[in-house]
């Protein structure tokens, strides 16, 4: 019986030593794909839960955002209040004073103007922070990953403060070069306007155009230039002393810079702006409605006017919703707006990135 199988195999050997080339290469094949997978599988769980973590720190940063916009927005309106203070103004008119017109007319200007200028600060201050604060995050991701471990870390908690500071020149130096250019604007457009003359909310909404028009194409700056300081400004004075965080500080205001300079900047601020103007003809147009008994009539924007001398007062307090600190429609709309959160996520995305994968 051993004799019979033993020529069998003999016979077939080569079958035999065939068969089992096979199947070792099978199993062999089969271990290897089998830990193939188990790397791919590995590989896509570790990105996969990297991906989770960057997202989960990107909308944390974005709540980061919103509560700073709206911790910034009262001394906002207290720099432009200081500025632009009408309340001077109608306490002097209480008092019945002989050139009782001309107060009349000042106060005409700097209403206007400081509610004007409060959505110009408010739309630059949420879409200034949504870079500043994702370009610090992005940079913040990296200097916490593994990957950056060993390596300089590229925003400190120095390099931080030092960068964030430059919010300042919007609520100082820029603040006030934008009242002027605004107040000009709305000295061109509203200064021959009679007080007893009537202007329906469509008539309004023409004049706050003209109103941008010259401030946005007029001037001789771009609106970035009220966000952020000239290149000289930012620490170059101090050129043949930098530290190490100087130069980091540097190296973030530069492409802050860029960043507001690029077209997409321009495109979400301006969709702001859009947004905010809107909103303000909408809660002017809440005092320009027909009485309750007429509430069943269509509200024909064109038809209801009111005298400028009333609509100063109306337009003198919406600085108050402009820049709450509570979160108003106005406010709303801003952090909520679908193309800044759009743009605050590829700002993220861009300086989350190894340097050597950035553009």
């Amino acid at each position: 019986m051993f004799s019979s199988a033993w020529n069998f195999v003999k016979r077939h050997k080569r079958k035999f030593i065939f068969a089992g080339a096979v199947v070792g290469g099978v199993y062999v094949l089969g271990k290897y794909a089998q830990k193939k997978i188990r790397e791919i599988q590995e590989r896509e769980a570790t990105e996969y839960i990297a991906q989770a973590r960057r997202q989960f720190h990107f909308e944390s940063n974005q709540r980061t955002c919103n509560m700073t916009v709206l911790s910034m927005l009262p001394p906002l309106r207290e720099a432009i209040i200081s500025q632009l203070n009408s309340e001077s103004l109608t306490a002097l008119l209480k008092t019945k004073p002989d050139n009782k017109l001309e107060i009349w007319e000042d106060l005409k200007i700097i209403s206007f103007t400081r509610t004007i200028v409060a959505i110009y600060s408010t739309s630059m201050l949420v879409v200034l922070l949504r870079v500043q604060l994702n370009i610090i995050g992005g940079y913040l991701y990296l200097d916490n990953s593994t990957g950056k471990s060993g390596t300089t870390v590229v925003a400190p908690p120095d390099v931080q403060q030092q960068y964030l500071s430059s919010i300042q020149h919007l609520l100082g130096d820029g603040l006030t070069a934008l009242m002027t250019v605004v107040k000009k604007a709305v000295q061109n457009s509203l200064g021959s306007l009679s007080l007893k003359q009537s202007l329906s909310v469509l008539e309004l909404e023409q004049q706050l155009s003209w109103i941008r028009a010259e401030v946005e194409a007029g001037s001789e700056r771009s609106l970035s230039w009220y966000m952020l300081a000239d290149d000289e400004n930012a620490l170059t004075d101090q050129a043949c002393g930098l530290t190490e965080n100087d130069v980091m500080t540097i190296r973030l205001l530069n492409e802050t810079r860029d960043m507001l300079d690029s077209p997409d900047f321009t495109t979400v601020l301006n969709a702001c702006l859009n947004r905010g103007f809107s909103r303000l003809l909408d809660n002017l147009a809440e005092f320009f409605r027909q009485p309750p008994s007429d509430s069943h009539s269509n509200f024909n924007l064109s038809a209801v006017s009111l005298p400028l001398a009333k609509i100063i007062p109306i337009i003198n307090g919406q600085i108050n919703t402009i820049c709450s600190e509570t979160p108003s429609h106005f406010v709303q709309d801003l952090l909520m707006n679908d193309q800044v959160k759009e743009f605050a996520a590829n700002v993220y995305e861009t300086f989350s990135m190894p340097q050597e994968l950035q553009k």
